[in-house]
């Protein structure tokens, strides 16, 4: 049920201006990148949400348009168009061209109780850096629309038309000055609409995208997507696990406490590791906060106190540590306060001390009360803690044994490890290679001062399907911990990291990708950190050497190739075979001569030791001619899932992803 409320220019509180925005537009949106592209969207749908979380909005429409601009519609009570009474401005002209203008300041019951655009700068922000912006309000029964370039209002508002809706229209074309990008992804939006609709029950948020050159990523989805998910949060828990074994169905609850309102989701799997997700007033926690430390401390503390009570702790045994309880568990924490504190406008941590007794009450409360009531279930979960549990003590003495052995050779490093001179990680590149024969290539091919060489035998262990004493009794994973020098798991410490770049440069066949995939795997779920600060490379050999005579070149995809060879004037179809042909050509005095063209030879590298040391230097490793692509990690959901999907025990989710993408493989080497 929408309700009605009285919401007008009163409520809308100025606090400074608009200018310092383009200047410095990293300070608002995080950066200038596909990033700070997408939040602009996300500021505007944030505010439609905000409306919907109040209880006045039920539907949201977001538009990709073919003119390069995006419009997000809602059906709540429109942003107020009276004067405002010390401004003398309309309150929608305010609230687009003024930083920290809006509803969300007051304490009025009219305006907002909860909301995730707290700082009141988003829409603003966005209109300061949009070439133009089109704002309609459909309220009191009339259409008012005004635009703005720049930041700067257009013209005054108009009031033209009748409509019966209510609601607010605010359309923007981003500035091509100050984006790096302007191509909005379908699918960043889509998995941020699908969150903000599991966690506001009730809301319907639906995607339209018009473009008539849709990006090739995002050719592959439906023009049109509606999500609404009655479920809430635990139907999110329950898609977050769609690709793992569960344990047992989403466990929901939900209390308003003094401090705001506790919502939590969670469930086990039979993975070995933990996806906690938290939320703040709808905003993605992504760095945590007080209100995840509450729930990671009384979930430890539930757990242990219904497996003491139950005793399947016994007197003798140690309690079962957080590591131990949020194995394998899944996760969503959301709560809901009227004065948020975040660090910093991308809202990434919350600093509510209040939020942690608040979260740790309710867990408390809510899932003793669950433990007791279902112990069937209650008891599979202490069972899978206490497996954990066991598997720590294991870890720990493999990783012990390691770590002696390391002690025990004057912590040397592994003897097939080629180390370079250079003792500045900050210069220093560890390439892990595929194979002896590309190693030693690799070695040769090297610059001993800061390139340093590790080649692995054969596949490493699928670390998704194994925990941690596997991993360290397989030698090749134990070599490149080693060769890495940060250690693992409690002993973790990623200041004594020995390489800024870490490249993986395997095969460029099945296999290859396959070890590239495994290795990655590994980085993911144990060295995210690696990741997250940028220092994890894939190499990019070339595939093909196409020679023509004296004229030597490479190419690094199929594209490429044909695009050699029209530069030499060949097709691709009388290439590779093609002998050396005579042509007759006139010389002087009409006499026939014959030109000899040399044929041209391609040579398809199926393995990096197929080419000499100074091939792969030239092509692969030297800094002045290579290409690498950074691994970055933008959508931790979606990470997650296709690691789950592709390495993880169940069949079925991989055989459908397969399906699904089969038909985009271009070219597949068996």
């Amino acid at each position: 049920m929408v309700k009605k409320s009285s919401y007008s220019a009163e409520q809308i509180q100025v606090l400074e201006g608009l200018e310092p925005v383009r200047k410095r537009p990293g300070m608002y949106i995080g950066s200038t990148d596909t990033r700070g592209l997408h939040h602009c969207v996300y500021e505007i749908v944030d505010n439609a949400v905000d409306e919907a979380m109040a209880g006045y909005c039920d539907t949201i429409i977001v538009t990709l348009h073919d003119d390069g601009s995006i419009s997000v519609e809602d059906n709540g009570r429109g942003i107020p168009v009276d004067i405002h009474p010390k401004k003398k401005l309309p309150a929608l002209e305010i609230v687009l061209t003024t930083l920290h203008a809006g509803g969300k300041f007051g304490g009025d019951d009219s305006g907002y109780k909860v909301s995730g655009g707290l700082h009141g700068v988003g829409s603003s922000v966005v209109n300061a850096l949009s070439i133009k912006m089109r704002a309609e309000v459909y309220r009191d029964g009339a259409i008012y629309h005004q635009e703005y370039k720049r930041g700067k209002t257009a013209y005054a508002l108009k009031k033209e038309g009748k409509t019966s809706k209510t609601g607010t229209k605010i359309q923007f074309w981003p500035d091509d000055t100050i984006f790096d990008t302007l191509n909005f992804s379908m699918s960043t939006l889509m998995t941020r609409f699908r969150q903000q609709a599991y966690l506001t029950r009730g809301v319907t948020i639906a995607m339209l995208d018009e473009r008539k050159d849709r990006p090739e990523d995002d050719q592959r989805h439906p023009r049109l997507y509606r999500f609404s998910f009655e479920g809430g949060i635990a139907a999110y828990v329950r898609h977050l696990n769609e690709s793992k074994d569960s344990v047992g169905a989403p466990i929901w609850f939900e209390k308003d406490t003094a401090d705001g309102m506790v919502e939590v989701a969670l469930q086990y799997t039979q993975t070995f590791q933990e996806n906690v997700v938290s939320f703040a007033n709808n905003i993605h926690t992504t760095e945590g906060g007080h209100h995840l430390s509450g729930f990671k401390a009384a979930i430890t503390r539930t757990i242990n106190a219904y497996a003491r009570k139950g005793g399947f702790l016994k007197e003798k045994d140690e309690n079962l540590t957080a590591d131990d309880v949020r194995e394998g568990l899944t996760a969503v924490i959301s709560v809901r306060l009227k004065e948020p504190q975040f660090e910093g406008q991308t809202k990434s941590k919350l600093g509510n001390a209040e939020m942690k007794t608040a979260v740790e009450q309710v867990v408390n409360e809510k899932l003793s009360e669950y433990l007791e009531e279902h112990p069937n279930e209650a008891k599979e979960i202490i069972g899978k803690c206490n497996l954990a549990a066991r598997a720590r003590l294991a870890a720990r003495a493999a990783r012990d044994s390691v770590i002696r052995k390391g002690a025990l050779e004057g912590m040397t490093l592994p003897g097939k490890l080629a180390d370079c001179s250079s003792r500045d990680p900050a210069e220093c590149e560890l390439f892990i290679v595929e194979g002896d024969s590309a190693g030693g290539s690799a070695k040769q091919g090297r610059n001993r001062k800061f390139q340093a060489i590790l080649p692995l035998r054969g596949k490493i262990l699928n670390v998704e399907q194994a925990r941690l004493d596997r991993m360290l009794a397989n030698n090749e994973i134990k070599s490149l911990i080693i060769a890495m020098g940060v250690g693992i798991g409690e002993i973790k410490d990623m200041s004594k990291l020995r390489y800024h770049r870490i490249v993986i440069m395997t095969d460029a066949d099945v296999d290859g990708a396959h070890i590239r995939t495994l290795l990655l795997t590994l980085f993911y779920r144990y060295f995210p950190e690696l990741i997250e600060a940028g220092y994890l490379y894939i190499a990019q050999p070339p595939l093909y050497k196409i020679s023509r005579g004296k004229d030597s070149r490479y190419a690094y995809t199929d594209e490429q190739k044909e695009q050699v060879l029209k530069d030499m004037g060949v097709s691709g179809e009388e290439s590779e075979d093609a002998e050396e042909s005579e042509e007759e050509e006139e010389g002087e005095e009409g006499a026939k001569t014959k030109k000899r063209t040399p044929r041209v030879n391609i040579q398809r590298y199926k393995g990096l030791g197929e080419m000499n040391p100074d091939q792969l230097w030239e092509t692969t490793m030297d800094p002045e001619n290579r290409i690498m692509l950074r691994v970055t990690m933008d959508d931790v959901e979606a990470a997650d899932n296709v690691f789950s999907t592709l390495m993880g025990p169940e069949v079925p989710p991989r055989k459908k992803f397969i399906q699904t993408h089969a038909k985009g493989v271009k070219n597949l080497d068996i």
